[in-house]
């Protein structure tokens, strides 16, 4: 487990979270169990196609709005829950959601952002699992534009907690030539 910055977001990082061979089974697993969907993003009058696929599982009421997305969890199923277990284990924190995105090849992204919904709380707890092909996650401090880049590798977790939020912003650029990669971003909803 590293945690890497002095100065930065609060962040926790094991890229060895679970074996390549269990990696590799869970990404199956979930591509193949997972009721995936991609949404339209409303930003003011435009709306745009998600670039990438996603599901919201939760505890029943969890819903989760973000970019104009009405997210009503799916009940969990019996791996999302071991999941839930082992992050909650790594992270010391209780989540009742998860935001899957599958990303079916590097022209599948996710833009700068901050998990800062009200629902969430303000200091609240994201941990990360990444299964798949290795992606460039990126953060930038609001305040600098300093950015820091990490490759999330399949098997690692990922926490974000403390103030990241409030002061950083982070996405998963386009990486043209990279395979599919899904990831699991398990939350408290308040």
């Amino acid at each position: 487990m590293i945690d890497l910055f002095d100065d930065g977001p609060d962040i926790l990082i094991k890229s060895d979270f679970f074996t390549s061979a269990q990696s590799a089974r869970i990404f199956e697993q979930l591509k193949a169990q997972i009721s995936w969907r991609q949404d339209v993003m409303r930003f003011g009058r435009r709306e745009v196609l998600q670039p990438r696929l996603t599901a919201w599982y939760g505890d029943d009421g969890k819903t989760y709005v973000y970019s104009g997305i009405r997210n009503h969890p799916l009940p969990w199923t019996p791996l999302l829950l071991s999941l839930k277990a082992k992050a909650e284990g790594f992270s010391e924190s209780a989540f009742n959601s998860v935001l899957l995105n599958y990303y079916r090849d590097g022209r599948d992204s996710v833009g700068w952002h901050a998990d800062n919904e009200p629902e969430l709380g303000k200091r609240p707890v994201i941990a990360s699992l990444s299964f798949g092909a290795t992606r460039t996650f990126e953060l930038r401090k609001r305040t600098t534009g300093k950015v820091v880049k990490l490759p999330l590798t399949s098997g690692s977790i990922l926490v974000m907690r403390g103030t990241t939020q409030q002061h950083w912003v982070h996405r998963v650029p386009k990486e043209p030539g990279s395979a599919a990669r899904i990831n699991l971003t398990f939350r408290f909803i308040c």
